[in-house]
């Protein structure tokens, strides 16, 4: 069975990058859009990452463009947009699918890894069950990701130990995150 390091992706800029080159390190991998309500993540996950990477924290950011169209931007535009708007310095992958056929490979993974377990609770979790048993009647018993902004927690050791939804607070996160370190 193939493990986290046996994956690669493609960069904004059309170069590969194999996740073996972040063996060791503590991974956050994200699936991101630019138009979302969860579009202010970004400003958490670059001060964690301004904050941690020095202690061994990547961030591996893949804009997406499945949920309510919320990244029809090129891969160009995208990066300027979270560069002046949010400026970030973790690494960001070309746009991509995280579910149905087409979805990244490492996506079907981290899926297999980490299911879904929830929204938590809340305004924005309520928020979240209540559209999607709209869109998806059985969202609550695959482990699809269900929205923008979804995270997973990989430990230097290459073990997805965390999924965070969109709708958890980014102090969880975060504490996950040093944690992990």
């Amino acid at each position: 069975m193939a493990g986290i390091y046996d994956f690669t992706l493609t960069s904004g800029s059309g170069e590969e990058v194999s996740l073996k080159d972040y063996e060791g390190k503590v991974m956050l991998v994200v699936n991101t859009a630019t138009g979302c309500g969860f579009t202010p993540h970004y400003e958490d996950l670059e001060r964690m990452y301004e904050a941690y990477h020095d202690q061994g924290l990547e961030i591996i950011d893949v804009p997406c463009n499945q949920f309510a169209g919320q990244t029809p931007e090129s891969d160009e535009e995208i990066h300027e947009f979270c560069t002046l708007k949010y400026n970030t310095q973790f690494p960001q992958m070309k746009k991509s699918d995280v579910n149905g056929e087409n979805a990244l490979p490492l996506f079907k993974y981290l899926k297999e890894q980490k299911g879904f377990e929830g929204f938590g609770h809340g305004p924005k979790a309520m928020m979240m069950g209540a559209m999607l048993s709209r869109i998806d009647k059985d969202y609550k018993n695959n482990p699809e990701i269900k929205w923008n902004f979804t995270k997973f927690l990989v430990d230097r050791q290459g073990n997805v130990i965390g999924r965070f939804e969109p709708t958890e607070d980014m102090k969880k996160v975060e504490e996950a995150v040093k944690a992990a370190l």
